[in-house]
């Protein structure tokens, strides 16, 4: 597959703060890259070093098999589409998705026929004559999309496009975008701290902390197969179990879990687990189930959220479809299967990691 975007690392300070720390990654043609990270990890600094609204300090970036690192914004033609919209309050929804074919001097019927085939490709059509406060959220940010794909740009660069609606109308948009970006093909790199935005729209992400890359790799690699602790808590919602390792597994108070060979003997360590990876039923002689105490269930309609405790006293959070459950009370001893799980080294203190309890 060929690479439409390539960045190789690249270093950009502000100060003394060091904002994107070597950072390399390829978006291939056609499909959606999603930079994934909290806040402060550096991920709208690479996506505006793309556009060359950042000029870095280090490193380079090629588009379209042309180095751009020194070209202006406008030598890029990249379309960029920003959270807040940034439309022209003046300006109605068609002058706003014409007003980079107008500044380029392209001819007016031109610009009116790729103006109406954008609004019919963001179903506006009805909208054209209206001015942007006369418009929804999600209107807006159609608007502005369009207005990004109007000069045809071979990259499309999104920096937290739905950041600023509701979910609803965040996830009806999330739909949308899906649905354009298929009928489309255009390259595409999305900035998002929203993993389920990552997860269902990208074809590849790029999970980013502190500046750099912690891992990359399709949505299926990064859930399933975690590289890091900070993917592993990051990523969806994760127990984690404190434990030491014991001929090679976890030692969590009087169970052993989860592979831990690649780690030594006796070293401290933290075992990952989704609440969806863990089953329980009624205790049975022999097997590799591990036993913990049943406390409580809440029933979520057609699965319920199961609250467990091991012998030391570390809870577990299992999500598990209410049919599984029929043989099991809580305050019953049970045993469970924990399925798909990451051991990994403790971590610094004050590192970052999220549970799934509440």
């Amino acid at each position: 597959m060929t690479a439409t975007v390539i960045v190789e690392n690249l270093i950009k300070s502000f100060g003394s703060f060091r904002a994107v720390d070597d950072v390399s990654f390829n978006a291939e043609d056609g499909k959606i890259t999603a930079l994934l990270g909290p806040s402060g990890s550096g991920k709208s600094t690479v996506l505006r070093t793309i556009a060359g609204l950042e000029r870095p300090d280090a490193g380079r970036i090629t588009l379209v098999g042309v180095d751009q690192t020194e070209a202006t914004v406008q030598e890029r033609r990249v379309g960029f589409v920003f959270q807040h919209y940034a439309l022209f309050r003046h300006m109605t929804v068609r002058q706003n998705i014409g007003f980079g074919l107008t500044v380029r001097k392209e001819p007016k019927p031109s610009i009116r026929s790729r103006v109406d085939e954008l609004l019919d490709l963001v179903q506006l059509e009805p909208f054209a004559e209206r001015y942007p406060h006369n418009l929804s959220g999600g209107q807006r940010q159609r608007v502005a999309l369009a207005r990004a794909l109007a000069a045809r740009p071979k990259v499309l660069l999104l920096d937290e496009p739905f950041g600023a609606l509701d979910a609803r109308v965040r996830q009806d948009l999330r739909h949308w975008l899906d649905g354009l970006h298929r009928e489309l093909g255009v390259t595409s790199v999305l900035v998002t701290h929203d993993q389920e935005e990552a997860l269902e729209l990208a074809d590849r992400v790029v999970v980013m902390h502190h500046g750099h890359v912690e891992q990359m790799g399709s949505p299926e690699e990064l859930y399933n197969r975690p590289a890091t602790p900070f993917v592993a808590g990051f990523l969806g919602a994760a127990n984690v179990l404190e434990g030491r390792v014991r001929d090679g597994r976890l030692q969590v108070g009087s169970e052993a879990l989860g592979d831990a060979a690649h780690l030594n003997d006796g070293a401290p360590a933290r075992a990952y687990v989704r609440p969806h990876d863990v089953r329980v039923s009624e205790p049975r002689n022999g097997g590799s189930a591990v036993a913990a105490t049943l406390e409580r269930i809440n029933n979520l309609g057609w699965m319920s959220k199961v609250h467990l405790r091991f012998s030391d006293g570390q809870g577990l959070i299992a999500h598990i479809p209410n049919e599984e459950l029929e043989a099991v009370t809580p305050g019953q001893r049970v045993e469970v299967d924990l399925r798909n799980t990451q051991v990994f080294a403790t971590e610094a203190p004050g590192a970052e990691s999220k549970t799934a309890a509440g």
